[in-house]
């Protein structure tokens, strides 16, 4: 049903919008029959808005997979830098986070690891809307930055990474099934914060899936109960992933070949310093507004990257 009431209400959008744009086409015929330029000022701005309709709309047809309609789970990790990259995995978090709350998603960070200085070892966030995956998908890989550093006395310029990674969120309607003897369940006290409750008791929880050495933890609820539901949402997640790729016989199709965080690897550079610039290697889509795109003004990044890779499997 929840199927159903997705593709009715594609259908009805494209009928909504065939709608409008008739309409559009008779207030032109009637302002060039009576000569109302203010009628005409009114068709021009209302013909803008529907054609960015039409070009998401019509985009969106491209996000065809088997997951692309649904949520979606992304992690951050630190790659090499030291602290600036602890940092880095940080801006990249508030990143997507930005991205998200422009699209109207609704998201969670579900597990987080502060760095030793600065910023964060690590991020496990949930991003739940129509085409979260569909779109996140082309942020896997390595990020890498180069700027300033403001950890260095000396204020040198420093190059770091982070790596990316996403998967579809399965959620209730995962077909895996997870058996409880192939698991080991261990429970910690949380390091993030969350006050003395989390600090005092064992609420966090680390999930190790034993057949293919997958563990997976989650610590930001203070419930014990919470975090095991959520680190079994991300296990299952990952373990769909596996899944996908056996079908396919391909062990990088779903989510791409697993490479170290550090030089040579990424997939796009931002650049703070000598110059400002964002470029995508993939697609060499490229940007000189970083402070807008680390705002989460990714779309642009997004849409290159998934029409260079029409009729691929996602």
């Amino acid at each position: 049903m929840r199927e159903l009431n997705s593709l009715r209400g594609e259908v009805e959008g494209w009928l909504e919008l065939h709608k409008q744009i008739q309409e559009a086409r008779d207030l032109l015929d009637l302002a060039m029959a009576d000569g109302d330029q203010a009628l005409g000022a009114q068709v021009a701005d209302e013909v803008e808005r529907l054609a960015h309709d039409l070009e998401q709309r019509s985009f969106r047809l491209l996000l065809s997979g088997p997951h692309d309609r649904g949520s979606a789970i992304l992690a951050i990790y630190a790659g090499a830098g030291g602290t600036d990259a602890s940092d880095w995995a940080a801006m990249l978090l508030r990143m997507y986070l930005r991205w998200a709350e422009s699209r109207g998603f609704k998201t969670d960070v579900i597990d987080q690891m502060d760095g030793d200085e600065a910023g964060i070892k690590s991020a496990t966030m949930t991003v739940d809307g129509e085409y979260a995956y569909g779109y996140l998908r082309a942020e896997r890989g390595v990020h890498r930055l180069v700027r300033l550093s403001p950890f260095d006395a000396a204020h040198r310029r420093h190059t770091s990474f982070a790596m990316v990674e996403a998967w579809p969120d399965t959620g209730e309607d995962s077909e895996i099934v997870v058996r409880p003897s192939d698991i080991q369940i261990d429970t910690f006290r949380a390091s993030s914060a969350g006050g003395q409750h989390m600090q005092k008791n064992e609420t966090a929880v680390r999930i190790t899936h034993l057949p293919t050495g997958i563990v997976v933890s989650c610590q930001n609820e203070r419930s014990q109960t919470q975090n095991r539901e959520n680190a079994m949402k991300v296990l299952r997640a990952r373990l769909a992933e596996l899944e996908e790729q056996k079908r396919r016989e391909q062990l990088a199709e779903l989510k791409g070949e697993h490479v170290k965080a550090e030089w040579g690897s990424q997939i796009r550079s931002y650049v703070l310093h000598p110059y400002q610039m964002v470029k995508d290697h993939r697609t060499e889509y490229e940007t000189g507004n970083t402070a807008a795109v680390l705002d989460g003004r990714l779309d642009e990044f997004m849409q290159a990257f998934l029409q260079s890779t029409v009729g691929q499997p996602a």
